[in-house]
């Protein structure tokens, strides 16, 4: 019985020396009578990226959909005022705030700055409750929309909190200079020639500013709207891109493109 159990003994010591030596585990460590099951200490497995080959491809890589949409990225990239002109659906807006997240987070601007003019579409919702935030967030909702999908809602609260990521109102821009900023306008057909002129002189050193808009679905008075008519006065300046979708850069729902063209 004795020389019985100095063997399991002996076989149990030798186990645990040969899984602190190769970090493997092996099975006669999982007898029956084994009341400790030792995990291996020293495995080659490590959780930081430069010992881990496990595939990365839930990060979302963006990507165009369409020769527009390539053309909007790339103008993005090179200049530092763009005017993106097209249709609903052929992410003017999400591709602009996609660029401001990936500029941010490789650090070659300090901050985001968001602004969106506050016109209902057609249908008076009255005074909202709140603070500045809170009455702006139904109007940026499509802003925010595009910021959780590349962070997250969570990381989106924070940099706000930070300052990092800024809700500013078009009627509160008039007199600032925004250096070392990423600059989204959305929803450019809304605003008059002279929203649109103060907007666009408000850009500072080392900053980008991209407008989008569709200047065919404006919710202003007819000839209120200033966006066409600065995209025209703007199109022969060197340094400035404007980029104008078409019909064939929506990538919403097919029946939305067949629709834009006879609506």
């Amino acid at each position: 019985m004795e020389a019985s159990m100095t063997k399991r003994a002996a076989i149990k010591r030798q186990t645990r020396e040969s899984s602190r030596e190769h970090g493997v585990l092996d099975s006669r460590q999982f007898m029956e009578d084994s009341k400790v099951r030792r995990l291996p200490t020293h495995a080659g497995w490590s959780p930081y990226p430069s010992n881990d080959d496990r595939d990365q491809a839930y990060l979302k890589t963006l990507k165009p959909k369409s020769d527009g949409q390539a053309e909007l990225m790339a103008a993005i990239d090179h200049h530092n005022m763009v005017l993106a002109l097209g249709p609903a659906g052929t992410g003017k807006t999400y591709l602009a705030v996609a660029k401001a997240v990936e500029a941010l987070e490789a650090g070659k601007i300090g901050r985001i700055v968001l602004s969106r003019p506050a016109v209902e579409a057609g249908e008076s919702i009255g005074f909202l409750p709140g603070d500045m935030e809170d009455k702006l967030a139904p109007y940026l909702r499509p802003l925010y929309d595009a910021l959780s999908d590349r962070l997250s809602m969570k990381r989106v609260k924070a940099l706000m909190a930070e300052g990092l990521i800024e809700i500013a109102p078009i009627g509160y821009m008039r007199g600032r200079t925004l250096n070392n900023a990423f600059i989204v306008v959305d929803e450019a057909q809304n605003c008059t020639y002279v929203q649109l002129k103060m907007l666009l002189t408000r850009l500072g050193w080392h900053s980008t500013m991209v407008v989008t808009g569709d200047p065919q679905q404006s919710d202003l008075l007819p000839g209120i709207s200033g966006l066409s008519d600065i995209a025209e006065r703007l199109l022969p300046v060197p340094n400035i891109a404007v980029v104008k979708l078409a019909e064939q850069d929506i990538v919403r729902h097919p029946l939305v493109a067949s629709m834009i063209g006879v609506l």
